[in-house]
């Protein structure tokens, strides 16, 4: 079928270099997560105060490439940082079950829910939408005599994966992510990382 394409916690990645954002990548439309995210309320669809999630989206987390071969294994900076894809099936996270939030490996940044995960047949991770759509870049990709777009983490830059449109109901989008480019954490954990990054906004 053809389809057409639309494609460690590092406390001190989140401490480092705050830059502005680079202007070639565009993010998800808030819009087209049903209204959720940084522009409703007082909290965004990750649970970060929005006040924070417009912080962190208008911010970047940038390293040289020696640093981030220190920060990241040599699979995560290989995916991360050098645009690579990792193996389908032999991965991290193709098949996890488990309840919880997928956040960038390079930096605190909340990416993708597991109640949004399904069972593409890829081999990878695969979601319905972002998270939080401030915190995913989309650029176009025509590497590999192919048109994709491909997915970025906004706020350190990451390879993630690919987007396509051939996704289940109600997005209808598949994120096809590799799992060197994501951390998983337990939703009782990211709770209280929520919690706990929310009370360090509010008493500056």
């Amino acid at each position: 079928m053809a389809v057409k394409s639309t494609l460690l916690p590092f406390a001190l990645l989140a401490a480092s270099a705050t830059l502005s954002a680079d202007p070639a990548m565009k993010t998800t439309n808030p819009a087209d997560s049903q209204g959720q995210g940084a522009a409703c309320g007082a909290k965004s669809a990750c649970g970060l105060p929005s006040k924070v999630v417009i912080d962190m989206s208008k911010a970047a987390v940038r390293h040289t490439d020696e640093e981030w071969q220190k920060l990241l294994t040599p699979e995560q900076y290989r995916v991360a940082r050098l645009q690579g894809t990792e193996a389908p099936f032999r991965n991290a996270y193709w098949d996890n079950h488990e309840d919880g939030v997928y956040l960038s490996a390079c930096s605190d940044t909340p990416l993708f829910d597991s109640r949004d995960k399904f069972e593409s047949g890829t081999g990878w991770p695969s979601f319905t939408k972002p998270l939080e759509p401030a915190f995913v870049a989309v650029e176009r990709d025509v590497s590999q005599w192919m048109i994709r777009d491909e997915v970025h983490c906004a706020v350190d830059g990451a390879h993630l994966g690919h987007v396509f449109d051939d996704g289940p109901p109600p997005t209808g989008m598949r994120y096809c992510i590799n799992s060197a480019s994501l951390r998983f954490m337990p939703r009782k954990q990211y709770e209280a990382w929520v919690e706990a990054r929310a009370a360090r906004a509010a008493s500056k």
